[in-house]
């Protein structure tokens, strides 16, 4: 039987937390926790020729995931995170990273065509050689491939062209509350509202047709699900309360990855949104961004 690919395309990096680090980067997440629901994650990016490269493949060869790192001259990526009282994450990356020059080569292109599932970020844009990969690497995925804008604005390292570019080029888009709001400012033109969350759908939709879900996050709210067009599905998926978060890095990935997994599967908007949502709520409730996942939280279990 042939295991569907799913990729985490982009920046891979040390999470530096006060207490020590952790390997982190939103590809590298997504990748890890579409293998544990099913899929075969692979990991695209590139590392330094320093030990904190070779640090990142041990990891990764250790928690049995799949990757193409290409090795380049420059270090490899770090980010600083500090937690507040609630778990919520605040984040300073390391520029001129290793990340920022993946390059697109006969590697890349291979895994590009046998790609089910791709996941693709702004952040990993912000240089103009990893900008170009992700560029082609999209152009070479298969017609039905499932490609997600996981948006993630981070320290000011996006612009107008990224964000429309990407959007024209995703089939779904992941987004939160904060970068709602941004994008009402970014493209006024659309007029859409980030306080009516229909108008923002519709307006996203209208503009960009190619769009086929948005899946938005809404903190303690929960999450909704948004399929394309005035009669598209709409799915909501309350926050548990009952949650003891220990910090929230890595639960969004947690929650792309279970959800774009149990849709290839074939299950339904509302049931791969509920099972997303359990499986990033257990993500917030451990520390770091790749807790091991009991099996009654992985799609095969019927969860």
């Amino acid at each position: 039987m042939n295991v569907p690919l799913a990729v985490g395309l982009g920046e891979i990096l040390w999470d530096v937390f006060p207490g020590g680090k952790k390997l982190g980067g939103a590809p590298a997440n997504f990748a890890y926790h579409a293998d544990r629901q099913g899929c075969r994650g692979v990991v695209v990016s590139a590392v330094g020729y320093d030990s904190a490269g070779r640090e990142i493949e041990n990891v990764l060869a250790g928690k049995q995931l799949d990757s193409y790192l290409a090795r380049v001259p420059a270090a490899t990526g770090r980010v600083d995170i500090n937690l507040d009282s609630a778990g919520i994450a605040s984040y300073v990356f390391a520029e001129n990273s290793a990340w920022d020059r993946i390059p697109f080569d006969a590697k890349t292109k291979e895994i590009a065509h046998c790609a089910a599932i791709v996941c693709f970020g702004s952040l990993a844009q912000r240089d103009p050689r990893s900008r170009e990969t992700i560029r082609r690497f999209l152009e070479n995925v298969p017609a039905d491939a499932l490609k997600i804008f996981d948006i993630n604005l981070r320290q000011g390292f996006y612009s107008k062209e990224i964000i429309r570019s990407s959007l024209q080029a995703a089939s779904a888009l992941k987004i939160n509350e904060d970068e709602v709001r941004v994008l009402e400012k970014m493209f006024a033109e659309f007029d859409i509202l980030a306080g009516d969350r229909e108008s923002f759908f519709q307006g996203i939709f209208k503009n960009f047709p190619n769009l086929e879900l948005i899946i938005l996050t809404l903190g303690g709210a929960g999450s909704v699900v948004a399929g394309a067009g005035k009669n598209g599905s709409r799915s909501h998926v309350p926050a548990d309360k009952s949650i003891q978060v220990a910090d929230t890095v890595g639960a969004g990935d947690s929650f792309t990855a279970s959800f774009a997994v149990a849709l290839l599967a074939g299950k339904s908007i509302p049931e791969a949104h509920r099972h997303a949502a359990r499986v990033a709520d257990f993500v917030c409730a451990h520390a770091g961004a790749m807790p091991e996942i009991p099996s009654d939280f992985q799609l095969n279990s019927g969860a």
